[in-house]
């Protein structure tokens, strides 16, 4: 890919977004390119969403891993009908990135919008083309509404959008170059991920023996009558964890905002702040200002979170609030646990909870229905046998842990800047490829046959899919 070479001629497309086109590419408003379809009346067919992070995908594949619920109308008539190679695009979150093609037929929201193609044209090239953050920032100016939360793109206005259109043969190049980078990017993330998976093994390894034995290889030690943990210090308590807690609150979770967090404006933290005892205090969104926020719920540094819902290797999550904005509150599929620090250092509990022996309670008790995401009841995490030494053993435990960590914690940091920069590789070069920028019609060619995928195969973190869902609208087109 080193070889790509900008095309020999170039003309000003006049459209900000897309800069100079090959001159032989075509400028053409989207009227010309898509005929709006507004086809109803098939109430069993299969219901899709369309997602800013995976674009159209079938709503089964949505609502697997999580707490939602199918929300849409029990009359399905008014509902719009998707055929394979149709484009289709939240009017709410295009300028999000809600917009993609169908591999699939089914139905969507009254509210979505479906454009098919005119005449030969590939639908893959415009779904990478309009997965860009070029379109997105077109989609945005040309989206109306009072505030962020309310902007919609309106199919006519989708319509007066200007858009780069190669021959077809062309477009059919591009789409398979980007394929072969999309898999081959797929395949060097996928391998990274394995080795931080092994690294996080040998972080719970090292968490494991030091919470459950301590660190004294002569201590005397006990029977612990506890399954999946053999034999303990003798000196050891082994309290119920409600013995040591106050009270646990849950979050509340109310109507986000969209745009950016303005100052002052409160947020909610999203599950994606709760990963492997890491707190990640950018994963928040604004809240409404109209919304009436419950301040007792307000975060500080130093509190203890758990997810009490989520997927099924991610419910129990933990950490420890660190680097907290103002005016932040967690959502309801968190709960915060107050802790009584004279018998229980929050830290060796964030720790005993990620260690061997935690995740076997965490998962005997999350319970969730076929369809859902499994759930902590306050009842479950109450009733979680600690095992506990004195709260000086306690801190010489932590440390050495924090210490045993850092190198490990160090090498995955790596990896996932690593992960990062291929990412925004991709993203860089597909805005490229599509725009016109570069000409791949040699590379492609060159290229071996490979069943056609319509987008990355790489798969996304959970709570980021999660936290993206939002509820198919029911409103009229």
């Amino acid at each position: 890919m080193r070889d790509l070479k900008p095309y020999p001629e170039y003309r000003d497309s006049g459209q900000l977004w897309i800069g100079n086109v090959p001159g032989h590419w075509d400028i053409l408003p989207n009227r010309a390119i898509f005929e709006e379809v507004k086809e109803r009346n098939h109430p069993n067919e299969e219901m899709l969403s369309v997602t800013i992070n995976r674009g159209v995908i079938q709503q089964k594949a949505l609502l697997e891993n999580s707490s939602k619920k199918d929300s849409s109308n029990t009359d399905k008539s008014a509902y719009k009908l998707v055929c394979p190679r149709d484009i289709a695009y939240n009017k709410m979150r295009a300028w999000q990135g809600a917009i993609g093609a169908s591999k699939y037929r089914g139905i969507i929201s009254p509210a979505y919008v479906v454009m098919r193609l005119r005449g030969e044209n590939s639908p893959w090239y415009f779904h990478q083309l309009y997965r860009t953050p070029n379109f997105a920032k077109e989609a945005e100016r040309w989206s109306y509404g009072i505030t962020s939360d309310m902007w919609s793109l309106r199919p006519e206005h989708f319509k007066m959008i200007y858009t780069p259109l190669p021959p077809p043969d062309e477009q059919t190049a591009i789409v398979h170059f980007l394929d072969h980078v999309n898999r081959r990017i797929d395949r060097t993330i996928k391998a990274k991920r394995k080795v931080i998976a092994l690294l996080n093994e040998q972080k719970q390894v090292i968490i494991h023996r030091a919470v459950t034995r301590g660190l004294d290889p002569n201590v005397r030690l006990k029977p612990s009558g506890i399954q999946g943990v053999d034999d303990v210090p003798e000196h050891w308590d082994m309290p119920l964890l409600g013995r040591c807690l106050t009270k646990i609150e849950q979050g509340w979770s109310p109507v986000a905002a969209e745009g950016e967090l303005e100052e002052g404006q409160w947020a909610v933290l999203t599950l994606s702040s709760i990963k492997r005892g890491i707190f990640d205090p950018l994963a928040i969104k604004p809240v409404s200002r109209t919304a009436m926020v419950p301040k007792d719920i307000e975060l500080a540094d130093g509190d203890f979170l758990l997810t009490r819902s989520n997927t099924r290797d991610r419910v129990g999550d933990v950490c420890l609030v660190e680097g907290v904005r103002s005016r932040t509150i967690p959502c309801d599929l968190i709960y915060r646990l107050h802790i009584l620090r004279h018998l229980l250092l929050p830290k060796f509990l964030m720790y005993q909870l990620l260690s061997r022996y935690g995740r076997s309670l965490i998962e005997r008790d999350a319970r969730g229905s076929s369809g859902t995401m499994p759930k902590l009841s306050q009842g479950h995490i109450k009733s979680w046998r600690m095992l506990l030494p004195s709260t000086v053993e306690q801190q010489a435990i932590i440390d050495y842990i924090d210490a045993e960590l850092a190198p490990i914690s160090k090498g995955i940091d790596r990896i996932e800047r690593e992960i990062d920069l291929l990412r925004e590789y991709r993203t860089r070069l597909i805005a490229d490829v599509v725009t016109g920028k570069l000409d791949v019609r040699e590379a492609a060619a060159r290229l071996p046959d490979e069943a056609e995928s319509l987008d990355s195969d790489e798969v996304l973190d959970d709570s980021a899919e999660i936290d993206e869902m939002d509820d198919d609208a029911e409103g009229e087109a």
